[in-house]
């Protein structure tokens, strides 16, 4: 007969991972900050390393390397991004099983013009699917115009455009981050031009801002040639030949091309980011909308 094994004979339990760690230190790896993500979770930063360093000291591993300006994510970081991400949205998934028959309502949201016709469509039409009884009212402004919306209540959550110049902004959630390239055209001359024609949105863009400060930065002479609320009116100026523009990586497809700063003479641009910013008296309905931008765009990085 054999024997039962004992208590000393049987494996150690596994720690289990916390889901508010692991969204902080989702929050961590796409700013690259303590401080920027203990905002968003609404805790000191001493708060926020005691839960990297307990989660770190449970997982026997480093997960971030602490530079002087951001942090980053070490090899086994980047592994355990992939895996909290998708327990995160598990446990979204598991909750809104539940929750979603209770939800109804009107979720006012806003966002920029380039964001709206993205990719923004498929996913109000992924909610309307999963939350038929909730209504949402969509609208399209300049990122300064959704900020005061929000402000005065006529918004429930929005999107923004940021970049690297907005660091300092610690309201909202970052949920998407990208480099911003200089885009021409392939086999263009409109880089090659004395001043540099440029293809630009309006004042407050988070592109916009980072080509002017880099070239005023070097000292480079332009003039904006092309100026236009949405990025396809940009588009068009950079297929015609007729300007450059500072672009998201993930937009540049032929026959439009990346263009070398080193050949160029042109300056470095920095991160783009998409911010969800929401109002102090959403609702449930609100809520789950939102948790359903920030999981769509996260699964862009």
């Amino acid at each position: 007969m054999m024997n039962s094994p004992s208590l000393t004979d049987m494996p150690a339990a596994l720690p289990l991972l916390e889901s508010d760690v692991l969204k902080t230190f989702v929050g961590i790896a796409e700013s690259g900050s303590f401080t920027r993500t203990a905002a968003q979770v609404f805790r000191t930063t001493a708060a926020v390393s005691q839960q990297i360093k307990r989660l770190e000291e449970s997982l026997g591993r480093t997960l971030f390397l602490r530079e002087s300006r951001r942090v980053r994510l070490t090899a086994d970081g980047e592994i355990l991004l992939g895996y909290a991400r998708r327990l995160l949205k598990l446990n979204e998934e598991a909750v809104a099983h539940f929750r979603v028959p209770d939800l109804s309502g009107t979720v006012r949201f806003g966002t920029p013009f380039d964001i709206g016709v993205g990719s923004l469509p498929d996913l109000l039409s992924q909610f309307a699917l999963s939350h038929p009884a909730v209504q949402v009212d969509v609208s399209v402004g300049r990122s300064c115009e959704l900020i005061e919306r929000l402000d005065a209540g006529e918004l429930d959550l929005t999107l923004l455009n940021t970049g690297d110049a907005d660091g300092d902004d610690t309201r909202g959630e970052v949920i998407c981050s990208e480099s911003l390239v200089w885009a021409g055209r392939e086999g263009g001359l409109a880089v090659k031009r004395n001043p540099l024609p440029l293809a630009l949105a309006s004042t407050g863009c988070a592109w916009r801002r980072a080509a002017l400060d880099g070239l005023d930065r070097l000292g480079r002479s332009y003039r904006i040639a092309y100026s236009s609320e949405q990025c396809a009116g940009q588009e068009a100026a950079l297929l015609a030949d007729l300007a450059i523009a500072a672009f998201p990586a993930s937009l540049v497809k032929p026959p439009l091309r990346r263009l070398s700063q080193q050949e160029h003479g042109l300056p470095p641009l920095g991160d783009y980011h998409i911010k969800l910013l929401r109002g102090s008296n959403r609702g449930a309905a609100a809520e789950a909308l939102a948790a359903q931008v920030a999981v769509a765009y996260g699964g862009k990085r």
